[in-house]
């Protein structure tokens, strides 16, 4: 039986993110971030949850987002905000790598 929630959508080639990197995606009207962890891939919303800011210029480091404007900390994987000024957690969403094209589901 086919799941008719999913909605996959092709990001980039898997090998263009390093480990303890991320690229930023946008689609229609909203943005995200793409993560590279030693243990795979993996998606959340892109913009800070404590004032909009976008993530993509934020250092990944031991499996979390530092926000580059307050500093706020994310945990990747479940989108947990760890740190103030970032109260609220970001929304995840899961990827999927097949024939080394990476795709998002919205």
């Amino acid at each position: 039986m086919t799941d008719t929630n999913e909605n996959w959508i092709y990001v980039c080639e898997a090998d263009s993110i390093e480990v303890e990197d991320l690229k930023r995606f946008d689609h229609e009207n909203d943005t995200y971030c793409i993560y590279r962890l030693e243990d795979g891939y993996y998606a959340t919303d892109g913009n800070c949850t404590h004032e909009e800011f976008h993530l993509e210029d934020g250092l990944v480091m031991n499996g979390e987002i530092e926000c580059p404007m307050h500093q706020g900390i994310f945990d990747i994987k479940s989108g947990k905000a760890k740190s103030p000024p970032a109260c609220i957690d970001l929304k995840t969403y899961q990827v999927k790598v097949d024939d080394n094209k990476l795709y998002i589901n919205l």
